[in-house]
């Protein structure tokens, strides 16, 4: 097995800009939207400061209105995956065209429209069907989810096709190569372990290196966490357990393992576009107050061979921040899973504070002493167009202290004299 993610480390210039609270200001936008002249969307030629500010809040909600479109995504990942809501085999993708004719493409079908009828508790059959409801389509109303169920299917599997052809048309030399490749797919939720692993990775890397010290991170911020819905990987994909996030409890896990943060003395935000996490993560917090933990499932399949090194770090995730906990039972379907699961400790949840940030056209404003240490964003930056992703890069910038890292698993275009370079690149791939 591989790994795949490849860590990018990017470190702050010796001087921090200065912020503003919301949008990215004309000023601190000019040296991209200089550098991409050329190559500018047509609405910001001959750009000044008031085209700039009225195209920043257009393209913001066109990009949060991307996040429809991947819950649509996800919405198609559980028809051919899920388990709670049906007792019919699971299919993938290559297995379609022999499931439609056996019928149990249709019947995984019919039991979805069912349950998102009368989704009962299972959160993720409410979201959908209020998603469905605020499109006009009414579970109820026969025939009508069904086909627009069976047109989401087509859609994603022509996507599916024309992403790999772009891949095939674009030959990255790297997984790092894939710049843009889903920019103008919906944003998605995902998450899963393989990230997580791959940061601890890194942090240990950087830690003997001398370029992270004992005690040093205390400021962090974790950029698109996701929210586990269900995985894309056809492999694993499982919805019997309630939708979690997993990024920022690991990410504190690892720092307070390595030393690299002291115990109960990191602050951690959390960015994030989507209504979604941001709720989730309030949620938790909520309960957190009442001193009740936040549960991680962490599910294993050992039919899937993995190096000794990641099995390793699966069964410590969360011993520094969280207790064992009994893992909910999965399905008999899933008859090789191995599982675990950690109830993180409520001082721990408090410590992640959600904030509603697009890191492509916003930063906040932050004192010098309170700018981060750290930030992480994997996954997110492959589905933005250079433009957007060289803005990005100059907010994360921004809200770092002089020195302060990103890791990323993506290269992003640099701008001559901007305030992020690439500092180095660490292969986490392992047989």
């Amino acid at each position: 097995m591989r790994i795949a993610f490849i860590p990018v480390i990017f470190a702050a210039a010796l001087s921090a800009l200065a912020a503003d609270p919301a949008f990215t200001s004309y000023a601190s936008a000019k040296p991209v939207l200089d550098a991409q002249r050329d190559r500018l969307p047509a609405e910001l030629r001959n750009v000044d400061e008031a085209k700039w500010t009225a195209w920043t809040q257009r393209h913001d909600q066109a990009i949060r209105a991307r996040l429809e479109q991947g819950y649509l995504d996800s919405m198609v990942n559980l028809l051919l995956l899920g388990t709670s809501f049906t007792k019919q085999p699971r299919i993938r993708v290559e297995e379609i065209t022999e499931a439609s004719k056996s019928g149990t493409l249709r019947a995984r079908v019919d039991d979805l429209v069912a349950g998102l009828r009368n989704p009962g508790d299972n959160e993720r059959l409410i979201f959908l069907s209020g998603l469905l409801r605020a499109k006009g389509i009414y579970p109820g109303t026969p025939g009508a989810a069904g086909v627009f169920l069976y047109n989401n299917l087509r859609r994603v599997l022509q996507e599916r096709k024309t992403i790999a052809e772009r891949a095939a048309e674009a030959k990255p030399a790297s997984l790092l190569d894939r710049s843009s490749l889903f920019s103008d797919r919906g944003v998605s939720l995902d998450t899963g372990i393989l990230p997580n692993f791959a940061i601890e990775r890194t942090l240990v890397d950087l830690k003997k290196r001398g370029v992270l010290r004992e005690g040093q991170v205390a400021r962090v911020a974790v950029i698109g966490p996701g929210l586990d819905f269900i995985d894309k990987n056809e492999q694993s994909g499982y919805d019997y357990y309630p939708q979690q996030t997993l990024q920022p409890f690991a990410l504190y896990d690892s720092l307070v393992r390595l030393g690299l943060a002291k115990p109960n003395a990191v602050s951690m935000s959390v960015f994030d576009i989507s209504s979604s996490v941001l709720d989730h993560l309030r949620r938790a917090r909520e309960r957190a107050h009442k001193n009740t933990g936040y549960v991680i499932q962490l599910p294993r399949d050992i039919a899937r061979p993995w190096p000794p090194e990641l099995v390793a770090y699966w069964s410590s995730l969360g011993d520094r921040v969280g207790t064992p906990v009994t893992p909910i039972r999965p399905p008999e379907i899933f008859r090789g899973l191995e599982t675990r699961a950690v109830r993180i400790r409520p001082e721990v949840v408090l410590a992640c504070e959600p904030v509603d940030l697009n890191i492509v056209l916003q930063r906040i404003n932050l004192a010098p002493a309170d700018r981060f240490d750290l930030l992480v964003g994997t996954n997110i930056f492959l589905y933005y167009d250079p433009f957007e992703q060289m803005l990005a890069l100059e907010n994360a910038g921004a809200m770092l202290k002089p020195g302060g890292l990103l890791l990323t698993n993506d290269r992003l275009p640099e701008i001559q004299g901007g305030s992020m370079r690439q500092a180095g690149i660490r292969s986490n791939n392992c047989a």
